[in-house]
């Protein structure tokens, strides 16, 4: 059986390591964004679905790794993927990195066209309501 909280702890891993939001998330492996929520906050566990397409879109991810939080992750199998062309005995020398003055570009001055999305005026703010885990909330009217 999956522990709902390891499970989310597990998932939180995933996004930290591949540098995604929940949004950016659902978007990649094709997943509803409340769903991915849901599984964050521990109110749903997640469905086979889900976690066949987790495995499926991050081949890192290890089945039993992220069911039962044994194995690895990253998997090392996937992780340590040889380039072509390159051996583990070859040496591969980088050249340094220097700052030179001519690539180094200073600009003072600021943007003068305010794009068409931040013009556009939001919606006033009816009321803000917060729920808390014990059922009780609070409701702020500005």
């Amino acid at each position: 059986m999956v522990n709902s909280v390891d499970f989310t702890k597990r998932l939180e891993k995933i996004l930290l390591h591949y540098g995604l939001s929940a949004t950016a998330f659902s978007e990649k492996i094709a997943f509803n964004r409340s769903t991915i929520s849901h599984l964050l906050s521990g109110r749903n566990k997640p469905s086979l679905e889900f976690v066949m397409k987790v495995v499926k879109t991050f081949e890192e991810v290890d089945l039993y790794w992220l069911l039962n939080g044994k194995g690895t992750f990253p998997s090392t199998s996937n992780s340590q993927v040889p380039i072509s062309g390159i051996s583990k005995n070859d040496d591969v020398v980088l050249p340094p990195i220097s700052a030179k003055a001519e690539h180094v570009v200073k600009t003072n001055s600021v943007p003068t066209q305010i794009s068409e999305a931040s013009k556009k005026q939001h919606p006033a703010i009816d009321r803000i309501v917060i729920f808390y885990a014990d059922g009780s909330f609070k409701e702020y009217v500005p």
